[in-house]
């Protein structure tokens, strides 16, 4: 079966596509700290780069956006079209591309969408329509083409999405006049608003996932949160509320799994492993053989280990979300053929995932050269952050990864034991952050069980360490906690 679980808890949404068993993707999403691709602003120009053909636009957050103005770059010698250049206090109406990540502002663009679960719309556009490349379907595509063209409003472009594989016109017409009445809402708001202002808001956390990683083939999406439920229930039918108390990862057995995703090495069934190296520049795969030394001869053990990493490496790009320049180094061929054969075998493997993954081929020293659509944090990035002890070589669980992992414990101890008390016990940052204002997250989370939480501070403890225990005597850590 496969399923999407939507698990909400005090700190974060973790949001997993669970494929019979497998954890394919996964999400997360800090409450604190939410996604904001996909929304519309009435933007403020700050500063204008001409030699960039670029502005920093000030959209209400943190960081100015970094918003190009230029035309597409030329790949030919053909000349550009004069671009509209902006003036610093100008107001432009953007649509966020990329999140702001470390020191980088969010990036902007002028070109509008609107994602609907069958189509994109496209406004001021001059009538083309886009097929998904994954509807495969000659005949399919034909009758999408025709229903589209019946119903295409003017000065607009629709591109269809997987999801519209089998609909309708009637079904494509239904959600083509709901996008078009936003758009005009949004044009209107734009003219008068003052900036920097949102117009537009893609949607919540769960509702932006889910119209990216929801397709046909999903049987389920199960839900631990009611008032989340009453929200994705309108627009889907197969969503289940889950009644259970505690993580729904754990309930459906792929916490651990979740746990590796953040982990550098990864094991082939074989007995060969994977290194994923992030950097700034690129992400970096090292294939090796490990325990496998084969049963033939030398080159037919590194083809299976590359051909078992390739399969590997494309699970990987999904699951902890890796984008940008992406380089494998395989184990060292020597026969063409089999170069070909893994080429392949990587190629046919990135076309389950939905964002737009590229194969370029490999260089001169045998570097597989791969590119994957950046849109938001990998997992990585949002589950952790550079070790100010090392200076930022290693990194360490984020303060919201390790109170999540805080509360699972605590959940964990007091659904399967008799106890009526837990301890826990971390440093002032670390408690203040699990407890929350006025204690409201520690109490919310007493309430549900009718058990007491004990916190004590041990300002000795690192950050990221923590202790979860048992507690059969509270009048004795009370007593411990006065000296």
């Amino acid at each position: 079966m496969n399923r999407i679980l939507v698990d909400c808890s005090a700190h974060q949404i973790n949001i997993g596509v669970v494929e019979q068993g497998q954890l394919v993707e996964y999400f997360v999403e800090n409450k604190q700290n939410r996604s904001i691709v996909g929304n519309i602003y009435a933007a403020r120009v700050e500063a204008v780069l001409s030699g960039m053909q670029a502005a920093f636009v000030n959209i209400g957050e943190q960081k100015n956006a970094y918003y190009y103005y230029g035309n597409t770059r030329a790949e030919t010698d053909k000349p550009e079209q004069k671009s509209k250049k902006p003036k610093v206090g100008d107001t432009v109406i953007v649509q966020v591309q990329k999140d702001a990540v470390a020191t980088k502002g969010a990036v902007v663009t002028d070109h509008i969408s609107l994602a609907g679960k069958f189509v994109v719309l496209l406004p001021d556009g001059a009538g083309e329509i886009g097929i998904s490349k994954k509807i495969e379907q000659k005949q399919q595509k034909i009758r999408i083409e025709k229903c589209i063209q019946n119903i295409l409003p003017p000065n607009y472009s629709i591109i269809v999405r997987t999801n519209g594989e089998t609909k309708t016109e009637s079904e494509f017409q239904t959600e083509i006049d709901m996008l078009v009445k936003r758009v005009e809402k949004i044009k209107q708001q734009g003219e008068y608003i003052k900036p920097p202002a949102l117009l537009y808001e893609y949607g919540d956390a769960v509702l932006k996932q889910l119209r990216d990683i929801y397709t046909m083939n999903i049987d389920e999406i199960v839900v631990n949160d009611k008032n989340i439920f009453d929200e994705i229930s309108k627009e889907y039918d197969n969503v289940v509320l889950s009644e259970k108390k505690g993580s729904l990862f754990a309930q459906y057995y792929v916490q651990k799994q979740s746990q590796k995703a953040l982990e550098k090495k990864v094991w082939l069934k074989s007995g060969g492993f994977i290194i994923i190296e992030q950097t700034e520049a690129c992400v970096v795969i090292d294939v090796n053989t490990g325990k496998y030394t084969g049963k033939k001869n030398l080159e037919k053990t590194i083809l299976k280990t590359n051909l078992e990493a390739a399969e590997e490496i494309a699970k990987q790009l999904r699951l902890r979300n890796l984008s940008g320049i992406i380089i494998v180094d395989f184990i060292d061929m020597a026969e063409q053929e089999y170069k070909e054969e893994v080429i392949k075998a990587v190629k046919k493997a990135v076309k389950k995932d939905h964002i737009k993954t590229a194969v370029v081929g490999m260089t001169e020293l045998g570097l597989l050269q791969i590119t994957r659509k950046k849109t938001r944090p990998s997992l990585q990035q949002t589950m952790t952050v550079k070790c100010k002890c090392c200076d930022g070589v290693g990194r360490v669980p984020s303060l919201y990864a390790v109170v999540a992992q805080i509360r699972q414990e605590v959940i964990a101890l007091f659904e399967n034991t008799i106890y009526q008390n837990v301890v826990v016990e971390a440093n002032n940052a670390v408690l203040r952050a699990f407890c929350g204002e006025q204690q409201v997250f520690q109490k919310e989370l007493e309430k549900e069980f009718n058990k007491k939480i004990i916190c004590v501070e041990n300002d000795a403890m690192a950050f990221g360490m923590f202790d979860v225990r048992k507690c059969e005597n509270i009048d004795l850590i009370n007593q411990n906690m006065k000296e």
